[in-house]
Formats: C-alpha cells, structure tokens, sequence
C-alpha cells in the first residue's frame, strides 16, 4: 500500500507548493480534482488536453518530487435531470479520461449519479424507501432508463482509452450508495464498474466495512481513508438521515472526521488487514474532511495513523510454518 491524498485538501496552493508540502509529509501519491465536485484548482484536463507543453510541464512536476498520481478525480452527477447541469458534469468525465489516458492512468474516481424521477425533472430524486409504490416506480425508471443506459456508453468510451477501472465512491444522494447497488451496476454494464472504497460513508448508514470489503471484494479499485464519528444521542433521537449543514456540529448524527479522530487503530488496522485479504495493495487517499480540526495539523494527524496501521511491505509467507 501506499500513502495518498485527495489533493483539493490544499486546492487554494498552486500545485509545485501543494506537491513539496505532500511530500514533506510523506505522501506518495496524489488524487487530483479534474472536475465536478472536486474542482480542477490543481488540474484542468481540458486546458492539458489542449496543451502539450502544460502536459509535459505536469509531467516533469510530478517527476521531480517524486509524487504519482493514483487515481484522477471527477465527481459530478453525470444523469442530473438539468441537462445543462448533466453535459457539464459528463464532458469533465469525458476530458479525464482523455487525460487519464495521456498520463497513462487506468483509474478514475467519481460518483455514480442520481437523475431525477421523471424525464420532466429538475433535480435529482434519491428514493430511501420502497413504499409507497411511487418510490420503486422511481428506481425502475431511474436504473432501466437512465443509469444503466448512460454507464454502458460511459464504459465503452473509457475502455477505448485504456481506463478499466471506473471506482464509484458509494455516498447517500446517488444511486450506487451501499453493496448491493454498486454490484447491481456492476453486474448491468460491466466489470470496469467498481469500488472507490470510504469507509465513512458506510459506517454512517450502519454498515460494518470489513464486511462490506469481504463482499465487495474483486471490485474495490481504489481506497479513500476518511474518519466518521457518530453521536450516539443526536442519532437516538433523529437517526441516520441527517440533513442538518455540516457546520451545524452540535447537532448532527454523525461528522466526518480525521483519520484517528472517529474511530481506533484497531478500526483502521482490521480494515486494512482485510483490504490486504482480498488483494487491494494499491493507494490508501487520505480525504480529509474536518471542521473541528485545523486542515495541516488533520492531515498531519491522518498520515500519521495511516502510517502506523497500513500494510506496506510484501508478505514474506508461512515462514514459520
């Protein structure tokens, strides 16, 4: 394994002062926003595309402080029902696999979406239960029409660019958010369809992630290493589905948090043990994700606890067997 970061962490740095601040912390590997979501503060993949000396120049960067690149990031909502909204989102994943292909990278990260409920939406529509029947009329529509259709074209164009492992981060808000929906597409389009694995999206919902690992296994393509702590009584009172704002600390179910602040070594360390169980041992991408913490001091803490529960070296057998 080795130690990563979603680099937006330092998106307000140029990229040659985000790169040396990564390294002097020992991280080997960057996850940079290419769009969507995560921004493109360190990377645009249309302006790179466009221009092969900044390519280069991006190139000989990386390079010269020893930083790899383990996944690029685009995590937008590619079937938004606004369908300007949607193109946006679709053509920053299209331009990431172009540079993906470029740099010689077969991964990206991003989100499997969310559409609406009907053709005549305006915004998405994420189904939590499955009664009334409105609600599984929803999913037929959004899976049969929608998400299944546009993932076997998505996937089609990615494999004639030599990116083969599509890593869906499974979140609340979007269709693929637990198990069995990202092995439902999965099985629907194909297996570069996989797993950016966060833990902390799944404790939240009350799911065990060692677990989820043993059944994901064979699918997990890349690694996000993101706390989550869950407070016992405001989720006694309201449960899980918390739409409180992030900054609302207080009172919220559960708050995502630095890598040792909401859970354990012995958390971290059985979920890497069993990552290496089921053959992961690519990048672990610290997200860090907490607004009680002070960003540098997060990190540092992150890395850290990373560091000191990880699997790095190879296996050197039954040796005493």
């Amino acid at each position: 394994m080795k130690i990563g970061v979603v680099a937006n962490v330092l998106q307000d740095k140029p990229l040659t002062e985000a790169l040396r601040i990564f390294r002097d912390l020992g991280i080997e590997q960057i996850e940079p926003g290419c769009g969507g979501y995560a921004g493109k503060a360190h990377i645009d993949p249309a302006k790179l595309l466009s221009s092969p000396a900044e390519l280069e120049n991006l190139k000989h960067m990386l390079q010269d402080t020893g930083i790899g690149i383990s996944a690029l990031s685009c995590h937008g909502n590619p079937v938004h029902p606004d369908k300007v909204k949607a193109k946006s989102y679709h053509e920053d994943m299209r331009n990431t696999v172009l540079l993906a292909e470029k740099l010689g990278i077969d991964t990206i990260t991003c989100f499997s979406g969310c559409p609406g409920d009907c053709e005549q939406s305006k915004n998405p529509n994420w189904v939590t239960c499955a009664w009334p029947d409105d609600y599984l009329e929803i999913l037929r529509y959004q899976w049969e029409e929608v998400l299944i259709p546009y993932w076997k074209k998505f996937v089609s164009f990615a494999r004639e660019h030599g990116v083969n492992k599509i890593a869906l981060e499974l979140h609340p808000g979007f269709c693929a958010y637990n198990v069995d929906t990202l092995l439902r597409l999965r099985e629907a389009v194909g297996p570069e369809i996989g797993t950016n694995f966060d833990p902390s999206h799944l404790l939240w919902q009350g799911m065990d992630p060692v677990m989820a690992i043993r059944a994901l296994a064979g699918t997990i393509f890349h690694v996000h290493a993101k706390d989550v702590v869950i407070d016992r009584y405001n989720t006694a009172r309201n449960g899980v589905l918390d739409t409180k704002h992030y900054s609302d600390e207080a009172h919220r179910s559960w708050l995502f948090r630095t890598v040792g602040y909401g859970n354990d070594a012995k958390y971290w360390k059985d979920i890497f043990s069993e990552l290496r169980k089921v053959g992961y041992d690519g990048t672990v991408s610290i997200e860090h994700e907490d607004s009680i913490i002070n960003r540098m001091e997060g990190l540092q803490h992150a890395v850290d606890m990373v560091r000191s529960c990880a699997i790095f070296a190879d296996r050197s057998g039954m040796w005493w067997a």
